[in-house]
């Protein structure tokens, strides 16, 4: 009998597949399934002969499959959505729908080693099959590579003097812990502020181990092309450096700079936002602590 794994209710879970505006006959696509909510609901929208394909890189989501025809789990990172999709013979979808980050499973689960709430050894790693761990962001990477992550993907002002911190330590031990990394950085953990910094190390740490950022700006990149004419995308961000690259690439169809102008001032876009910013309500946030950061941006394929 399979284990059934616990999740939380999803983060905007209505207010998400809304945004795909689910045509009954459609194909949809669900790239982080994780506890299969928005999964479920996107198929309890759906008629016959409507189809939903989902992704999810963690093992433990594979136990959470749904028995219906018009299903189908794969278990890759959604960085691979189109290879995959015309793997199962699908060119094109009616929308894409995204909750990025850590699931609440994935937290709850103490050796994971996501949570800063518990004792585990470090790893962090979304595909338990990675190489990469946080033992080894930790233990092996050169002073300024730990630098940089904690400074880029932590924005921590004192990354500098917790990577020389690490580096010094492991000359005469390994850091193998969550706890032990806390007794390296103590000096950079004021009582007052020690829970908020502690979770800017271990996101940077998390999004190094995961290749977060270059998986979102490779998923995004594929995003345009996958969408047929008038298809939705539906993405839900957790943190600044995700939603400011959702936003940037629904605005200007690129992450950086600006889109090159015609004579007139005019540029072409591949995609336009639909409505405003979605955030949970004070009631969500109270049921579900997890939502408090959720940021809900939608978009549609912008028809030349």
């Amino acid at each position: 009998m399979k284990k059934v794994m616990e999740y939380h209710n999803p983060v905007l879970l209505k207010e998400t597949v809304d945004g795909l505006n689910v045509n009954p006959d459609g194909v949809y696509v669900d790239v982080t399934f994780g506890g299969g909510g928005h999964s479920k609901e996107i198929l309890s929208r759906l008629g016959e002969q409507g189809r939903l394909y989902a992704f999810d890189q963690d093992q433990d989501a594979l136990n959470n499959t749904i028995d219906d025809s018009r299903f189908v789990l794969i278990h890759e990172n959604f960085r691979y959505i189109k290879r995959f999709l015309r793997f199962h013979g699908v060119k094109q979808v009616d929308g894409i729908l995204a909750d990025f980050g850590v699931s609440s499973h994935q937290f709850d689960v103490a050796e994971r080693g996501f949570s800063t709430r518990f004792e585990a050894d470090l790893d962090m790693r979304m595909n338990q099959d990675s190489d990469l761990s946080a033992y080894h962001v930790i233990n092996d990477y050169e002073e300024e590579q730990l630098k940089s992550v904690f400074l880029q993907y932590g924005e921590l002002r004192a990354g500098a003097g917790m990577a020389r911190l690490i580096v010094d330590y492991r000359e005469t031990e390994k850091i193998v812990t969550s706890s032990q990394l806390k007794m390296v950085l103590k000096k950079y953990l004021p009582p007052r502020y020690e829970n908020k910094v502690l979770a800017q190390i271990y996101q940077a740490i998390r999004i190094e181990v995961n290749q977060e950022i270059e998986v979102l700006k490779e998923f995004l990149q594929q995003t345009p092309e996958l969408l047929k004419p008038e298809g939705r995308l539906s993405f839900i961000s957790y943190h600044s450096l995700e939603d400011r690259l959702v936003k940037r690439f629904i605005r200007n169809g690129m992450f950086e700079g600006e889109p090159e102008r015609d004579v007139f001032g005019n540029f072409e876009v591949p995609l336009k936002k639909v409505g405003s910013l979605i955030v949970p309500t004070k009631e969500e946030i109270k049921l579900n602590n997890r939502a408090r950061s959720a940021k809900l941006r939608v978009a549609t394929k912008n028809n030349k």
